[in-house]
C-alpha cells in the first residue's frame, strides 16, 4: 500500500523554491548573492493601505467573514472589473481567496474531471501544470515560438483542442516571459474557444504592469458568449506589492462561482479579514503609487534589455509586461566551467549560483528547457551587477 495518495505523487518538486533556499543559505552565511529568481515587487506596500489595515485592527475586524470574502470587497471587484475591463458582474459571481494561486486551484478543482486535458501554452508559469494534475486534469503543453514573442497561435491552440479538451489556461502579460497579447489576438484565440465551447482560465495579475502602448484585453471581454466561458483570476499582489498579504480573486459565471464558494467554505474558510479591508483600499484609491512602481519597472526593463543586447552567446526576448525577461543560454550547454559541465537549465544556474554567486531560476522549470528566468524586480543596482557577473560567467566557459 502507498502511503501517499495518486495525486499528490503527481507533483512535480519546485525548482524556484529550490534555487531561492539556496541562494538564501547562501546570503545568510555572508556571500554577496543577487537575486534574479524572485517573484515579487521589491517596494513595500503603500502607506494607505497599510494605514487600512490598521484602521481594521483598531475597529476589531478580527472574526470570520463570509467564505467568498466580504460583500463589500466583492463589490468593490465588481466595480474594478467595470472600470478596468468593461466587464459587469454581481457580487455572486466574485470570490475570494487566500492568494490568485488559491483561486487558481479552485477554478481547476471545480471544473476538471480525471482525464481532461487542460491546453497550457509553454513557457508557462511553474503552478499550472501541477494544478491541473493534482485535481485529475492532463497537461497539454503547447510550445510558443520565439518568433512568436512567445505567443500561441490560434491554428496551434486549435490543433491541440481534441473532445477530452476541458480548459485552456491564458496569461497574458506573461510569467515567465513577459510576452503581451494584443486585443486582436486576444480575440482571435477567444474564436477558437467559442467554436470549441472550451472553458478559459485568464491568468490577469500582472495585468497592470506592462510597458509599450498595447495594454492587456480581458478574455471575458471578448462577447457574452466568452464571458460565460471564461473565469478571470487577479489579485493584489503586483499591482499593489501585496504578496505577503495572500489575497487573489476571480470572477466567473454564477454557476461555477456558487460552486467554488462551497468547496472554499469547506476547505479555508474566509481570506484573512484584516487583509481584505485593506485590500478594499488598495482597489478604492488613486493608483499614483502603482504607476510610480510600474515607471520603476519599465526603467529596469530598459536597462536590461540594453545590457543583455550587449552580451554574447546570450539573449533575450523583449518582454512587454509583468517584470521577467527569458534569458536563452542553450549556446553554453556542453561547455564547462572548471570540472562542473552544463547541460540544462538546471546545471547553468546550478554552476551560476556556485561561481558567480547570481541565482536565476532554470527554464525547465517553466517548460522552456534553452533559458533561464530573470526577475527585474530587484534594484537596479544589483540587477546591473547581476548581469555583469551573468556575462563574465558565460564568457569564462570553455
Amino acid at each position: 500500500m502507498e502511503r501517499l495518495a495518486k495525486r499528490i505523487r503527481t507533483i512535480s518538486p519546485s525548482l524556484t523554491l529550490a534555487i531561492s533556499a539556496k541562494a538564501k543559505a547562501m546570503k545568510a552565511a555572508g556571500e554577496d548573492v543577487v537575486n534574479f529568481g524572485v517573484g515579487e515587487p521589491d517596494f513595500n506596500t503603500p502607506e494607505h493601505i497599510i494605514k487600512a489595515a490598521e484602521d481594521a485592527l483598531e475597529r476589531g475586524c478580527t472574526k470570520y467573514t463570509p467564505a467568498a470574502g466580504l460583500p463589500e470587497l466583492r463589490r468593490a471587484i465588481c466595480d474594478k472589473f467595470a472600470r478596468d475591463n468593461g466587464l459587469e458582474y454581481e457580487p455572486s459571481q466574485i470570490i475570494v481567496s487566500n492568494g490568485a494561486k488559491h483561486s487558481i486551484f479552485n477554478v481547476c478543482f471545480a471544473l476538471l474531471d480525471p482525464g481532461d486535458e487542460v491546453i497550457i501554452p509553454a513557457p508557462y508559469w511553474l503552478t499550472y501544470p501541477e494544478v491541473v494534475k493534482v485535481c485529475g486534469g492532463v497537461p497539454v503543453i503547447v510550445e510558443a515560438s520565439k518568433k512568436n514573442h512567445f505567443k500561441i497561435t490560434p491554428e496551434e491552440l486549435k490543433s491541440a483542442i481534441t473532445p477530452k479538451t476541458k480548459l485552456f489556461i491564458f496569461n497574458s502579460p506573461c510569467n515567465p516571459t513577459g510576452a503581451v497579447y494584443t486585443e486582436a489576438e486576444v480575440r482571435a484565440l477567444a474564436a477558437v474557444c467559442e467554436e470549441a465551447g472550451i472553458f478559459v482560465l485568464s491568468d490577469e495579475i500582472y495585468e497592470k504592469l506592462v510597458y509599450g502602448e498595447e495594454k492587456p484585453f480581458s478574455m471575458a471581454a471578448v462577447s457574452p458568449k466568452m464571458k460565460e466561458q471564461t473565469i478571470t483570476v487577479n489579485g493584489v499582489s503586483k499591482t499593489y506589492a501585496m504578496t505577503g498579504w495572500r489575497i487573489g480573486y476571480l470572477a466567473a459565471p454564477l454557476d461555477i462561482a456558487k460552486a467554488i464558494s462551497s468547496f472554499q467554505s469547506h476547505a479555508t474558510s474566509n481570506p484573512n479579514s484584516i487583509a481584505q479591508y485593506a485590500t478594499i483600499k488598495a482597489l478604492n484609491s488613486p493608483e499614483a503609487s502603482v504607476e510610480e512602481m510600474v515607471a520603476r519597472f519599465a526603467r529596469r526593463r530598459l536597462a536590461l534589455i540594453e545590457r543583455v543586447s550587449e552580451m554574447k552567446d546570450v539573449y533575450c526576448i523583449i518582454p512587454e509586461g509583468a517584470f521577467y525577461a527569458m534569458l536563452v543560454v542553450s549556446s553554453a550547454y556542453g561547455k564547462s566551467f572548471g570540472a562542473h559541465k552544463i547541460t540544462d537549465s538546471v546545471s547553468f544556474s546550478d554552476v551560476l549560483l556556485d561561481a558567480a554567486k547570481v541565482a536565476v531560476v532554470p527554464g525547465k522549470a517553466f517548460g522552456a528547457d534553452d533559458c533561464v528566468r530573470l526577475s527585474y524586480s530587484l534594484s537596479m543596482k544589483d540587477m546591473l551587477e547581476g548581469l555583469e557577473r551573468i556575462d563574465a560567467f558565460v564568457q569564462s566557459l570553455r
